[in-house]
């Protein structure tokens, strides 16, 4: 039998009952569609030849690893997040949405895995790199840093620490992995060999512009945006496109501005509104007396840090879009 040691995270949760939602969506299944692909969090479905239909599920995945409990209302939430997000970033880069309701291509019951928490879009050439963009040291950025001052070949000044802003956005790209694998950073200049460099060049380019036009909105909601990652692909036209999900607390550090100051001050990670609550458990967790070694499978996750996950969830999307 495992046994997993619950200690208290890295920074204060509330002292509260957690009361779960008693419906989680860990899977969908469709007949009406073709299965395309289940990654981390989202199952792909085939409309057709141009279009997909994207299911956000109640999965949550931390150091690339699926958890084997879901997070009740994660998939609507991140959906609606992304929605957001995709509507006030237009101006700046086309997204692949098609304006069309994805209830409307899947059989009367099915519809109940779909609602809330799908998007129909087009079917885009992925690009093999993931655009990171990082406002603030943290994560595998500070790990990197404390080693050589760099970050994916970005040369930053000495003297940061854990949180530190930086003196400006930098762009650090990574490689898509399969299920169960790790992202790999990578330099720019990897980056060049990949997608070549116009290319690689405007997704840079782009990237940093809407990190930097979410990052000062999101302040403005009392929300550091401390890194994000985007993903994008080419139409037909070979148009960039913004694509997957954008700006949610599966791809983005958000740490509440208020406890950002304390938590930096004392070297800690900043309480946050992402999955960094079930990173810094699951980083203190151990099963059967060993720590957890980062591959699959994951500790059980207690029903107290699936709550908790959740709320800070609720927290970001009503924040943000109050």
């Amino acid at each position: 039998m495992r046994r997993v040691n619950l200690r208290k995270p890295s920074f204060d949760a509330p002292n509260r009952k957690y009361c779960a939602m008693t419906s989680a969506l860990l899977e969908s299944r469709l007949h009406s569609l073709p299965l395309l692909a289940r990654g981390k969090v989202r199952d792909n479905y085939a409309v057709g030849d141009d279009r997909l239909l994207m299911i956000a599920s109640d999965r949550l995945s931390a150091f690339d690893v699926v958890m084997g409990e879901p997070i009740p209302g994660k998939g609507q939430l991140l959906t609606e997040m992304a929605l957001f997000w995709f509507e006030r970033l237009k101006a700046i880069v086309p997204n692949h949405l098609t304006g069309d309701s994805p209830e409307s291509v899947v059989a009367p019951d099915e519809r109940a895995q779909v609602v809330g928490r799908s998007m129909l879009v087009k079917r885009l050439k992925p690009l093999p790199v993931e655009a990171v963009v990082r406002g603030y040291l943290a994560g595998s950025g500070w790990k990197e840093y404390q080693h050589n001052r760099e970050v994916c070949g970005v040369k930053l000044p000495e003297g940061l620490a854990n949180a530190s802003k930086l003196p400006q956005p930098i762009f650090t790209p990574a490689t898509k992995a399969d299920m169960g694998d790790h992202d790999e950073n990578i330099s720019f200049e990897r980056m060049v060999e990949i997608i070549g460099e116009p290319l690689a060049v405007q997704v840079r380019d782009v990237a940093i512009e809407l990190y930097r036009s979410a990052a000062a909105f999101a302040l403005t909601k009392g929300i550091i945006i401390a890194d994000t990652k985007f993903e994008f692909g080419l139409d037909d036209a070979g148009t960039l496109t913004l694509m997957d999900e954008v700006l949610t607390p599966d791809s983005s550090r958000f740490w509440p501005l208020e406890g950002y100051e304390a938590a930096f001050q004392a070297g800690l990670n900043p309480p946050s509104y992402d999955k960094q609550f079930v990173r810094d458990w699951l980083e203190q967790a151990a099963v059967d007396g060993v720590a957890w070694n980062k591959q699959a499978p994951a500790p059980a996750l207690p029903p107290e840090v699936v709550a908790y996950t959740a709320e800070r969830y609720r927290e970001a999307l009503q924040r943000l879009t109050a």
